[in-house]
């Protein structure tokens, strides 16, 4: 698998036979670099979102309809965006999987919030969620936005992550200490990557005390646009 950081919560992961763009903020995102979408949207398959806020869903009509590619999430938003947009989506809800090539992704429940603007307004974007992403016999766990919930033990029962893409930038998501409390109290991670920190000054701009919290872990902190293999 390849992995690329586009910096917040953005991805690029290369899959199996996908190429899948998790939550890929470019416009407006600061630490995204001038210059670098062609190469970050390249041969895309499909783009796959956490929830509506802006700094997460704020280019998937425009890169769906411009690469010609579903946008994946959830029944509520999808289903706005295909009749309002006419957009090209795959539309489901916590507990469900969707089938691309030879990945699977499934839907798990996060504990956030989901709006988006419309008209000027704060309007529902249905429910915040996470996701199972299955390819080979390996999983990655992509926490979206969330604080740490119970239900984690549940998910790594049925789905045993070896990997966990996870929020730790504190204020809005969990901090770098709860999100280390997530990973060694649910989980049993290989590799950690924290993502949605760094972006804001408002948010935590290290992982050290995620390194420091999670011994035998190897705690990946990603430079933006710069591809790594796991």
């Amino acid at each position: 698998m390849k992995l690329t950081w586009l910096g917040h919560s953005g991805f690029r992961m290369e899959i199996g036979d996908q190429v899948l763009l998790i939550d890929p903020w470019l416009t407006g995102n600061p630490v995204f670099p001038e210059g670098a979408r062609d190469a970050a949207i390249k041969g895309a398959t499909a783009i796959v979102l956490s929830h509506g806020h802006g700094d997460h869903a704020g280019d998937a009509l425009g890169l769906s309809k411009d690469l010609d590619v579903p946008i994946i999430g959830i029944y509520d938003l999808m289903s706005y965006w295909e009749d309002t947009e006419g957009a090209n989506v795959i539309g489901f809800n916590k507990g469900g999987t969707v089938t691309l090539g030879s990945v699977s992704l499934t839907m798990v429940a996060a504990v956030h919030s989901s709006s988006m603007r419309v008209d000027g307004k704060l309007t529902y974007a249905g429910a915040e969620a996470g996701y199972m992403i299955e390819a080979g016999g390996r999983t990655v766990y992509f926490s979206g936005d969330t604080d740490v919930t119970a239900d984690m033990g549940v998910w790594n029962d049925l789905h045993s992550p070896e990997m966990g893409i996870l929020c730790a930038g504190g204020h809005f998501t969990m901090d770098m200490k709860r999100a280390s409390y997530a990973a060694k109290t649910f989980f049993n991670f290989k590799t950690v990557v924290p993502c949605h920190y760094k972006t804001f000054p408002l948010l935590e701009q290290s992982a050290d005390a995620m390194k420091a919290a999670l011994p035998g872990v190897d705690v990946v902190e990603m430079d933006v646009m710069v591809p790594r293999e796991f």
